[in-house]
């Protein structure tokens, strides 16, 4: 869907300073409201609630920033809420609820997982608010029965990304070395299908030897890489299905030793993993531009709110970030360091 030859006048516009990349909308830390609390002479139907993962997370941090800073740029006001941690579930459900009860136009979500929002999505379905999908997808199957119909998904081709990883793992590993996986969750389909396309990926080239869950923290992937690293001497490589549980293994390749000796790559970009990967710390990350997802699901809720059509995918743009790129991507972050087109553009100039 994105390409990287595209017309400026169709670019995602995502070009606030640097200094505006702080919160620049009141009360936007986890567990309070931002400037449209939908109360007083500003509410109504033109506002926008977002209710996304924990700020524990870099990856999300970014995203607020995006979501935050394009509704500033279009003058739009907007709501945002935050789980507590990344397994806040129920917390993450409570503040949906809360929102939902008051008057917003539009809501952005992104559950932590496939189901835990759909009870607090219902009512807001049923009274016709457009509900854009970000980044998690809501299970098919609940929210078929519970009658939502998101008015647009958009995220990273998972299965892409992890293929991506994989390609370039193979590309630096002799045919049959040793590798290992650190997935997030088990049984998330985010990190399924990371780990999906990591595995085709190297299929027929490596020999993939274990596979653990670390509940995407960088804590629990420390300790999973230690022990298979003390299993595993030998071992040329390790996939992380997010950067902080990368960043873990990195320490763990670190400690051991062996920081060089084995590849590593993971997949989110966050500003931390660009930065081990310039200092030779992570060997890659595969970039998915949280703060463009944010950004393209405020301009989503803009179509919606003015009556236009949305697709019912959009896929945010990847970029493999090596040791030769680094500095461009940290240089950009956190924006988009390689160009693509904006599908929403056209839209949004009506």
């Amino acid at each position: 869907m994105y390409r990287t030859d595209t017309p400026k006048r169709r670019m995602l516009l995502l070009l606030a300073p640097a200094a505006t990349l702080a919160l620049t909308l009141a009360g936007c830390a986890a567990g309070s409201s931002g400037s449209a609390d939908g109360s007083g002479s500003d509410a109504g139907s033109a506002n926008i609630a977002a209710v996304i993962k924990g700020l524990d997370n870099p990856f999300f941090q970014a995203m607020q920033s995006g979501i935050e800073d394009t509704a500033a740029d279009a003058d739009v006001k907007v709501s945002i809420q935050a789980a507590a941690d990344i397994g806040d579930t129920t917390g993450q459900a409570d503040k949906l609820t809360t929102l939902a009860g008051q008057d917003f136009g539009c809501f952005i979500v992104n559950p932590i997982s496939g189901t835990n929002l759909v009870q607090a999505l219902a009512p807001i379905a049923a009274a016709g608010t457009p509900i854009v999908n970000i980044d998690q997808p809501i299970d098919a199957d609940s929210a078929e029965a519970a009658g939502i119909t998101p008015a647009t998904y958009i995220g990273t081709d998972n299965e892409a990304a992890g293929g991506k990883a994989g390609d370039y793992v193979a590309s630096l590993v002799d045919a049959g070395g040793t590798v290992a996986i650190i997935g997030g969750i088990a049984g998330d389909v985010t990190s399924a299908a990371r780990v999906d396309g990591f595995t085709a990926a190297v299929d027929g080239k490596l020999d993939v030897i274990q596979e653990e869950a670390a509940d995407w923290k960088r804590e629990i992937a420390l300790t999973k890489a230690t022990d298979i690293i003390a299993a595993h001497p030998d071992i040329s490589a390790f996939f992380a299905a997010n950067d902080d549980m990368g960043l873990g293994i990195a320490k763990a390749i670190e400690n051991a030793g062996k920081t060089g000796d084995i590849v590593v790559v993971s997949v989110d970009g966050n500003k931390d993993a660009l930065e081990s990967v310039k200092a030779g710390g992570l060997t890659a990350t595969v970039a998915q531009y949280p703060y463009a997802i944010g950004s393209l699901g405020t301009q989503a809720c803009q179509v919606a709110l003015q009556g236009g059509d949305l697709p019912e995918n959009i896929e945010s743009p990847t970029a493999l970030v090596t040791a030769d790129n680094a500095d461009e991507a940290i240089s950009k972050f956190p924006q988009p360091f390689e160009e693509f087109e904006n599908p929403l553009a056209d839209e949004l100039a009506q």
